[in-house]
């Protein structure tokens, strides 16, 4: 995202994300269309998950801009701890001790990876970055209330569908469409598109509606560990001591936050 960010502004980027996802899932949308809801109330609730999840993927990617990655993956994966507030009131999720220490834990994990980052720290994109991660949370407490019974690639295809109009109108409005003519854009492009999107957030929503969100937002602390290890292989980027630090507290606070629902297995 980071990278993909230094080709076109942040609208357009994410306007290219949606267009390119939702021809993606189109095949298989078509093939499932008759799982698709008829009443109105739950079109008009996808609608409302579709407006919520644009806002959202909107303030991450403008944050992201004005941001180093260190301080935009602290500051997006605050979003476990706005489930963990979110689903005790609304979803009666048990807020356990075990529970809470394993958040905090992860969530100072993923601090102390990102070490590197703080000199750039810059209120607007602080303040950006977090409302992003909190209407990230609101999406993830709003689809396992309220739209959990419709199938998870339906709920994607419409929420990628029908973020593409209003990210269309603003695209316009701010400098156009265009896609950049660079092969490195294109891949980044595809991958964000395709891999992340169309194919992440499906899995996503699927394990959401099988899974606690307070158990499964933890266990998304483990991203920035992952992104480090991908940066060792791929980009040669040297892994410190308190990388290594930083990744068991992740990995910890992860085994805490799974513990009670392991058990229950």
């Amino acid at each position: 995202m980071k990278v993909g960010l230094s080709y076109v502004p942040a609208i357009r980027f994410v306007f290219h994300r949606f267009v390119l996802s939702t021809i993606a899932l189109s095949p298989i949308f078509i093939v499932m269309r008759k799982k698709i809801p008829k009443d109105r109330w739950s079109l008009l609730k996808l609608l409302v998950l579709s407006i919520i999840n644009v806002l959202g993927v909107l303030m991450t990617n403008i944050g992201l801009v004005g941001e180093s990655s260190g301080i935009g993956a602290v500051l997006t994966y605050t979003q476990p701890l706005f489930v963990f507030c979110l689903a005790v009131p609304f979803l009666k999720e048990a807020a356990t001790p075990i529970k809470v220490l394993g958040t905090v834990i992860g969530f100072l994990g993923v601090t102390v990876l990102s070490l590197d980052g703080i000199e750039s720290f810059t209120f607007n994109s602080t303040f950006t970055l977090i409302l992003g991660a909190f209407l990230w949370a609101v999406t993830v407490i709003y689809y396992k209330k309220l739209l959990s019974q419709v199938d998870p690639l339906i709920t994607s295809f419409f929420q990628l569908s029908m973020g593409v109009i209003p990210l269309a109108a603003l695209s316009f409005a701010t400098g156009g469409i265009a896609i950049p003519r660079d092969l490195n854009y294109l891949l980044i492009l595809l991958y964000t598109s395709v891999g992340a999107s169309a194919i992440g957030w499906t899995l996503w929503l699927l394990l959401l509606r099988e899974e606690d969100a307070i158990v499964l937002s933890g266990s998304s602390f483990i991203v920035p560990m992952i992104a480090l290890i991908f940066g060792w292989l791929i980009l040669g980027e040297e892994i410190q001591v308190r990388s290594i630090v930083g990744s068991a507290l992740i990995l910890v606070g992860v085994y805490l936050v799974n513990l009670q629902a392991r058990r229950r297995g």
